[in-house]
């Protein structure tokens, strides 16, 4: 989708501070981090919420939940929590409409979230 900012981010046409990608997903940076560790991962593939995700996806959410979690292991360490967020839709948050986790960690994460 050519308007959509993380679309062109994948298509290297808008800088992003890329940690991993693959066939399936590009991991980067988010741009104003809440956490010592902030990583937005998101499927290549333009998908607008969660909420449009099908059964077909279910692969595809595994791999972005697998990808967030190998970059965990990376940045803060064997054993080290962190949290993990979707999104879905504006009132949820989500201001980018095009599905992405969130990886959070590197300090104690509180709940309620928000």
């Amino acid at each position: 989708m050519a308007d959509c900012l993380f679309c062109q981010i994948v298509e290297k046409k808008v800088p992003a501070r890329v940690v991993l990608e693959d066939e399936r997903a590009v991991a980067f940076e988010d741009i104003h981090p809440q956490a010592p560790v902030h990583v937005l991962v998101i499927p290549r593939r333009h998908i607008a919420t969660t909420a449009d995700l099908t059964t077909a996806d279910r692969e595809l959410v595994g791999d972005l939940v697998l990808m967030a979690d190998r970059i965990a292991r990376a940045r803060l360490g064997e054993g080290r929590g962190y949290r993990l967020v979707m999104n879905c839709g504006a009132e949820a948050g989500q201001s980018v409409f095009h599905v992405h986790l969130h990886l959070l960690g590197g300090r104690p994460m509180t709940w309620p979230p928000g």
